[in-house]
């Protein structure tokens, strides 16, 4: 009888370096660092919070000049101008089905387990104060309709459009420079030469930034932990158990069959993206990991067009968890005030918060302010019901940011496949492990296309590159 051999000591202190050395796993000991120091000191841990947020800002810094440097790069390695406009259309038609489902999923779950049932809250007892801040960007959101949005998509300058923050309009303003670049044609070769080195020093500064992500971690944690305690993490009540409940159904059950239909597994994808999921579940921003995001979908074999268009246009179109909040949240603050709906009801709210989740992004408190947008274009549900979910929304906020995350990258890969824009080969292989993806955590440039190539240049603008 054959016995197992115990790992020698070698291989074990070879596999702990290797573990502390990755992302993954220093994110994971900062985790575990934030939770005792919240613990022992909570009133030191409290004070931790500008960690979590000048991480978050630094990242936020990029995200602009990334997104265009992607887009534009895509756009004239794409080769034609009208598989950038199908690219587009099929993502937007992608993000308005699976939003509704979302929607759908959110108000069904409420009724089933009905977690405001019984509180029996009368709106008039209610501190309205608390709500004050957000009242004014609520009636924003909701005064502004379709023409509103659209011209608020239009920076006033070009450079307005990376200072504002607003995703949107740094994609709009990059879609229209690679559309012009690609039409130059040959002329524009120096420009684009010019646009990949800026990338490439766009992605090491993020490389050196992304060793920061732990440190991030340990203070957002920290502050959470110091600051509500490690008991209110597990008395949070009902509607936050339910809402982490129902963004795993989503997640595994809607779109695990939704990459499974395009022959792909979710498990596989949210273990490739584990590093970056356990940083949103430290600072609660998915904003934190998009540059990261978007270089391990290309380095998974997705065309840069695809990734540089998607992506950006779901931080803002395609907001999953987001949208289950809105429905589940609505309804409960009618059921926790005694507030009966129809299914009229349930239709409108549906309808209005199809819209208004549009403008989250960007947004200071954007759960809150849309959650009021939406239960005001509602007047049936009192809106001062909000204070009821005021004080656990960073708790909701963390599933939220998972959730969001997870389903922008599934989108990436459903509308890649449909366009055939993706390196199945390789992507079965990265998801597999076979085809590792370490260097990556570790913000050195991503491995060729195979092993023992090199990397191919960007196509000139104008051509198609062979497939």
């Amino acid at each position: 009888m054959q016995h197992a051999v115990p790992p020698q000591p070698a291989n074990r202190a070879r596999l702990h370096i290797r573990f502390t050395r990755s992302l993954f796993g220093q994110v994971l000991i900062a985790l575990a660092l934030g939770t005792l120091l919240g613990l022992a000191f909570p009133e030191f841990a409290a004070k931790l919070k500008p960690l979590g947020d000048g991480f978050i800002k630094l990242i936020k810094m990029l995200i602009g000049p990334v997104v265009f440097c992607v887009v534009v790069g895509g756009i004239c390695g794409a080769g034609e101008l009208k598989k950038v406009g199908r690219v587009g259309i099929k993502a937007v038609v992608y993000f308005e089905i699976v939003t509704t489902l979302a929607l759908a999923l959110g108000i069904v779950l409420a009724y089933v387990f009905q977690p405001g049932v019984g509180m029996n809250v009368n709106p008039g007892s209610l501190d309205a104060s608390a709500m004050a801040a957000y009242v004014e960007s609520a009636d924003k959101v909701k005064s502004a309709g379709t023409v509103d949005f659209l011209m608020k998509l239009i920076p006033n300058t070009i450079m307005g459009a990376f200072t504002s923050g607003d995703v949107l309009q740094v994609l709009l303003v990059s879609v229209l420079f690679g559309c012009a670049l690609s039409v130059v044609g040959e002329p524009a070769r120096p420009v684009v030469r010019l646009i990949d080195a800026f990338s490439s020093a766009l992605f090491k500064m993020m490389g050196f930034i992304i060793k920061l992500a732990p440190l991030g971690v340990l203070g957002a944690v920290a502050f959470t932990v110091g600051k509500y305690g490690i008991g209110s993490l597990k008395q949070l009540g009902f509607l936050v158990i339910l809402f982490y409940g129902a963004v795993a159904v989503f997640v595994f059950g809607v779109l695990g069959v939704v990459m499974r239909l395009c022959g792909f597994s979710v498990l596989k994808l949210i273990r490739y993206l584990r590093a970056e999921l356990l940083v949103v579940l430290g600072t609660a921003s998915s904003d934190s990991v998009l540059p990261q995001v978007m270089k391990k979908l290309e380095f998974m074999g997705i065309r840069k067009s695809v990734v540089g268009l998607v992506i950006p246009t779901g931080y803002s179109f395609n907001l999953d968890a987001f949208s289950i909040y809105l429905t589940l949240a609505a309804v409960f603050i009618a059921q926790a005030t005694n507030t009966p709906l129809a299914l009229g009801d349930l239709l409108g709210i549906l309808a209005v918060a199809l819209v208004t989740s549009k403008g989250a992004h960007g947004i200071p408190g954007s759960a809150i302010v849309i959650l009021a947008a939406t239960l005001s274009a509602h007047p049936a549900i009192p809106a001062i019901g909000l204070v009821l979910v005021l004080s656990v929304d960073w708790f909701i906020g963390i599933a939220r940011a998972v959730g969001n995350l997870i389903g922008n990258c599934v989108a990436t890969v459903v509308v890649a496949a449909w366009e055939r824009d993706i390196d199945r080969d390789r992507a079965h292989a990265v998801l597999n492990g076979t085809v590792p993806a370490g260097e990556l955590d570790e913000g050195l440039p991503a491995l060729p296309e195979a092993p023992g190539e090199v990397p191919v240049p960007a196509p000139l603008p104008g051509t198609a590159p062979g497939r």
